[in-house]
């Protein structure tokens, strides 16, 4: 059994962040792609020599054959090697949202130390594939979010409880005062207390594999013998969605996926999927088409960002409104597939966009 060494590169701010990889999975994904060991060396800018010998050392130190070599036919990972890459994909979906937070967490502690005018603002917010986005554009205009990945009802508890200046969550973009939308969200959002900035507009829904071989058409669907489902864990804004859509549907979503494996974040979701590991998934239409997947709309939402109305005026939070509205980032956050804008950047009263609250006025005491 290989142990795991993981390592980290101080970049330049306006140099390009790399995702977590081994040069061995970036040379098989090469491999995979161009079918050869010259188009791998093309596309990873190295000589034919070094692929080679690399590919050979690595055979040695593994003692497993990585590719296949048909006279005639394009080279194809041996069974080895593509099990070798699937569990680097899996293993890194699974994980994004960890990594994204420890960045935030070295970044934080860097920016301390190399600017002493950078801005720096806590976000604990529900996992999303945008914010990575948004951290790295807002980290150019120095202002570094410290992002911490979690549910949406432990971002919001994480706000009250004083453990982060924002939060960012999701909720249903039709969901009425009854709703099990409304009943999650209502005792943690408080008129007065609470303004919401605005983000964006996603759609979720079902992740199936390519060509969707077993015809799902809906909820109802899930509940075949024998179908493998994965969905996200309790305390996500993804299952309260999830549960209310089952529930207007007649099912029982607790006790028909009560045994259903969960993931920690959307792509691994999808990534459970493209790998064979499950039938269908629920989460958003970007981590369905990052892999290639299919994706069957089920329903609309909002992803908002809530902060104590006393930190509006914080230079950190102020920087991440005028990062939000500059046009560049709203062009790259439309262009997202299965994202819209929606009032991103705008100070929003939780009355006009959550209308759950109700007040009666006091009696007049009698004279």
């Amino acid at each position: 059994m290989h142990r795991i060494s993981l390592r980290y590169a101080l970049c330049a701010p306006d140099e390009p962040v790399e995702d977590l990889h081994h040069p061995l999975m970036r040379l098989l994904e090469a491999i995979h792609r161009g079918g050869s060991i010259s188009a791998a060396a093309r596309e990873l800018n190295l000589s034919y020599r070094h692929v080679w010998g690399e590919l050979k050392r690595w055979e040695a130190e593994l003692g497993q054959p990585l590719v296949l070599w048909v006279k005639g036919q394009r080279a194809q990972l041996s069974p080895f090697g593509d099990k070798l890459l699937w569990a680097e994909r899996r293993a890194r979906a699974r994980l994004a949202p960890q990594i994204e937070t420890l960045r935030g967490e070295l970044e934080r502690a860097f920016a301390v130390v190399f600017d002493e005018q950078a801005l720096v603002l806590s976000l604990q917010a529900s996992h999303d594939e945008a914010l990575p986005r948004l951290r790295e554009r807002a980290a150019r205009a120095g202002l570094h979010l410290d992002v911490q990945f979690s549910g949406s009802i432990d971002a919001l508890d994480a706000l009250n409880e004083g453990r982060c200046v924002v939060a960012g969550f999701h909720l249903r973009l039709d969901a009425d005062r009854r709703s099990a939308t409304a009943r999650t969200y209502r005792p943690r959002l408080r008129p007065g207390r609470h303004k919401l900035i605005g983000f964006a507009q996603r759609s979720q829904g079902l992740i199936v594999a390519r060509g969707n071989p077993l015809g799902l058409r809906g909820l109802v669907d899930l509940a075949r013998p024998g179908l493998r489902f994965v969905h996200r864990p309790r305390g996500t804004g993804s299952r309260v969605l999830f549960e209310e859509l089952c529930a207007e549907q007649g099912l029982d979503a607790r006790s028909m996926f009560e045994a259903a494996r969960t993931e920690p974040s959307h792509a691994a979701v999808a990534e459970a999927v493209a790998s064979g590991q499950a039938d269908a998934g629920f989460g958003i239409e970007m981590a369905a088409q990052s892999r290639g997947l299919e994706f069957l709309p089920l329903a609309r939402e909002r992803y908002l960002l809530a902060a104590l109305t006393t930190s509006l005026e914080q230079p950190a939070v102020r920087q991440l409104m005028r990062a939000l509205r500059d046009p560049q980032w709203q062009i790259e956050l439309a262009a997202l597939p299965g994202y819209a804008l929606d009032h991103c950047g705008e100070v929003l009263s939780l009355r006009s966009v959550l209308p759950w609250w109700t007040y009666r006025r006091p009696k007049q005491e009698k004279a």
